[in-house]
Formats: structure tokens, C-alpha cells, sequence
């Protein structure tokens, strides 16, 4: 596929603190491509910048041919965007909101009153199409925004924290209509912290950390290319201590541990059938009660931890 963005050295700066440091990256013509990483890892700032709302301090983008520094007026027809905080007027009901949007990009009387209540019927918002939205639900006044873009069919949408504050049901629902959006030919940029939604989602994942992009590709890719792909997680009746789990770094097959809480271990090894009896056998020998364990396939958290060293809820607490 052709690229329609491509991202050459981007780099923001707020003062000292480097949110995005020289990204270059490529999104491909009629793709949902995730942005994955916890907060403050710089997606949001990457989205701002390919939506021209905030200049790069350094590097540049190209969007559908055109420069971000050089015509940002032409980048910001191409663009329809979800904001992580529903931007709207307070004073106004969802019905309003989508319709005034609809009527702003263009569309005929006849198509926006079609479109509009079919976006809203299928985001289950019609019943309260006529509330005031100070009266919704934050998962509510998500779904508006959501619709926004809905209705608007950009060449590109963006959109950020696709399914916050929404409950599962609702999850479903907004991620069948992106995966309708991009069939109808919109290339998608999805930034998230929710790893089962990149994976459900996303044709290819950017894994973000720190402002820097660790690696792009297909989620089955990047689960593939974990070394020690087979993974074991080993609950202990009390806390692992350090000599136990060096002693479990001295079996060949297990390539990384990490310590998930105090008594939970989870092993990233080749192998798996040969060598679990083995592990068991050293912890029955040790004398280490084991709680349960579970053995199972990467997972996008996995793919996290093995290029950051930290899971994906640890770098969200640390800040990082």
C-alpha cells in the first residue's frame, strides 16, 4: 500500500522535556494503524502535530502530499479528529453538535439528517439525541465526539482513546464502526494505552515510550518476534525471593523473567513442554509452594515488556 503520512524526524519540545524525540514513521493509504503506549509516551503530541493544532520543534510531515509546516491549511481538510476530552458546547445536545459538524464538512440537508441519525442510532445516542450535554455520562459525551468523525468520513481520521469511559458493550459497538470507517476507505490513527484494543483493532501497532517509537508492525509480528515466545506464569504461595529466580535464570530455554507482583513470575521461554517439568521439579526441590500456573501465547504487554522492561501499567504508574 501507499503511504499517505509519512513522519521524518518529528521531534516536540516543551522546555526541557523532549514529548516526542525524532520520529519517523510511515501510515499506510486505508489503515488502522494503533499508537500504543502509556500516557505521557507522546502520542497525543504526535497526533497534534500531524493535525497541525501544535507546531514540531523539529522535523516535519507529510500529509496526503502535503507539508504540516508548509500547508496546514491542506492538511486540516483531510483530517477529522477524536479528542481523548470530548470538545464541544456545553450548552448544546448531541443532536445539535453532530448535525452542526455534518452541516460544517459540507454534506446536503437530505445526506446530513440520513447520516446523522443513523451514527447516532448506532451509537445507541438517539434516545438522548435532545439532552443537554452537561447531562451526560462522560462514556456519553464520548460517543458525540466519536460521532463527530462518524459522520464526517475523513480521508484520515484521528482518533484518541477511542473507547474511554465507555463500557464493554459500547467498546464493541465503536470498534465495529471504526473497522466500517476504514472500509469505506478512511486511513485510521488510533492512540491508546488499552492493549487488548490495539491488538483487536489496529492492521499495524507503533509502539511509543518515552516520546521515542520502539518498533511498527503487524500485532502477529510483533508477538512472533519475541524470543522465548512461550510464556509461563508461575503464582507462588508466598514472595518470589531473588535466589529463586536466579535460580530459574539458570535453565538455557528461559530467555527473561519478569516479576509481575512479588509472588507472580512470568517466564519467557523456548520450549515449553521439556522444560516446565524441570522448573516444577527445582521449586518442589527448593521447597517454594506453587499457587497455579498458566502458560499461554505473547500478548501486545508482552511485546511492551520485552523492548521497555516494564509492563504497560507500570510505565503508566511510573510516568514514563
Amino acid at each position: 500500500m501507499p503511504s499517505i503520512i509519512q513522519i521524518s524526524n518529528l521531534t516536540k519540545k516543551f522546555g526541557n522535556i523532549v514529548a516526542v524525540d525524532h520520529l519517523d514513521l510511515e501510515v499506510e493509504d486505508g489503515e488502522i494503524l494503533g499508537l500504543l503506549g502509556p500516557n505521557g509516551a507522546g502520542k497525543t503530541t504526535t497526533i497534534l502535530m500531524l493535525a497541525t493544532v501544535i507546531r514540531p520543534t523539529e522535523g516535519t510531515a507529510t500529509v496526503g502530499g502535503f507539508d504540516i509546516r508548509k500547508n496546514p491549511e491542506k492538511v486540516r481538510e483531510l483530517f477529522g479528529i477524536v479528542f481523548q476530552e470530548p470538545k464541544m458546547l456545553w450548552v448544546s445536545t448531541p443532536w445539535d453538535i453532530v448535525n452542526w459538524h455534518a452541516k460544517v464538512c459540507g454534506l446536503s440537508t437530505e445526506e446530513r439528517k440520513r447520516r446523522v441519525k443513523e451514527v447516532l442510532e448506532s451509537l445507541d445516542m438517539w434516545e438522548h439525541r435532545r439532552k443537554n450535554v452537561h447531562a451526560l455520562s462522560g462514556g456519553m459525551r464520548k460517543r458525540v465526539e466519536l460521532a463527530k468523525v462518524l459522520v464526517q468520513r475523513p480521508k484520515i481520521a484521528i482518533v484518541d482513546e477511542p473507547t474511554a469511559q465507555i463500557d464493554v458493550v459500547g467498546k464493541h459497538r465503536v470498534w465495529n464502526m471504526l473497522r466500517r470507517l476504514r472500509d469505506e476507505g478512511s486511513t485510521l490513527i488510533l492512540a491508546t494505552n488499552e492493549l487488548y484494543e490495539a491488538d483487536e483493532l489496529s492492521d499495524r501497532v507503533a509502539i511509543m515510550h518515552r516520546g521515542k517509537l520502539l518498533v511498527c508492525d503487524t500485532p502477529k509480528t510483533l508477538k512472533d518476534s519475541i524470543v522465548g515466545g512461550d510464556i509461563v506464569e508461575i503464582q507462588l504461595e508466598n514472595d518470589a525471593s531473588a535466589k529463586i529466580v536466579e535460580e530459574l535464570k539458570n535453565f538455557k530455554e528461559v530467555v527473561n523473567i519478569l516479576q509481575v507482583k512479588p509472588c507472580i513470575l512470568r517466564l519467557y521461554l523456548n520450549k515449553v513442554e521439556e522444560v516446565v517439568p524441570k522448573i516444577m521439579n527445582t521449586l518442589v526441590k527448593k521447597n517454594v509452594p506453587v499457587t497455579s500456573i498458566h502458560m499461554s501465547e505473547p500478548s501486545l504487554d508482552d511485546v511492551f515488556a520485552h523492548y521497555t522492561g516494564l509492563t504497560i501499567e507500570e510505565a503508566q504508574k511510573s510516568g514514563e
